[in-house]
């Protein structure tokens, strides 16, 4: 029962608001409003919604904000108070790095920090070649197992499973870990 004395609260609240909105300066107020719409034009034209428009200009300022503006800084920092890089003697023993080639210093950051060494590149496609390589190999094998399979007849396709050499390492590795530990 208590409960339910909670709920007059906001009524009597309500009651003290409605005796001000109802004084005679305050309802000639809001009629004034309502009839006029809050300001004095009587038409209503409809337009085509700007959101979009509003939207894409914001969106624009934004990123030339968090984007153009920056690296113009960057840009003109670099070009400023650092300069092109200068040729000079190579020092007795020393060996230039792969950055110190390029002339100007933004572009020795990105070769430093960003692109990959040509060196490390050029392992890579000595990788990749050894690989196309070594599948190359393990198809012509394939292709051999099947002639010879094929010319004695004495044996079924299914039976033969083509082996991936890396996890025949891994499995072979395995094994010998396994034997040496157990020993004779």
């Amino acid at each position: 029962m208590v409960s339910w004395s909670s709920f007059s609260r906001p009524l009597t609240r309500l009651a003290q608001y409605r005796n001000v909105l109802q004084s005679p300066v305050c309802r000639k107020a809001v009629q004034m409003q309502i009839r006029n719409s809050g300001h004095d034009h009587h038409q209503f034209t409809i337009q085509p919604s700007r959101f979009q428009w509003n939207k894409f200009k914001d969106l624009l300022h934004f990123y030339v904000m968090i984007g153009l503006i920056p690296i113009t800084a960057i840009v003109l920092y670099a070009n400023i108070f650092i300069g092109p890089a200068q040729l000079t003697e190579i020092p007795e023993g020393y060996e230039p790095k792969h950055w110190e080639y390029h002339k100007h210093p933004i572009s020795r950051f990105i070769a430093r920090y960003i692109y990959p060494s040509p060196q490390q590149e050029y392992e890579k496609a000595l990788h990749h070649i050894y690989e196309e390589n070594e599948k190359a190999l393990m198809r012509g094998l394939e292709k051999e197992i099947h002639a010879k399979m094929a010319e004695r007849s004495d044996y079924k396709a299914y039976y033969y499973r083509p082996a991936i050499a890396k996890y025949h390492r891994i499995s072979k590795d395995a094994a010998d870990h396994l034997e040496s530990l157990r020993g004779d």
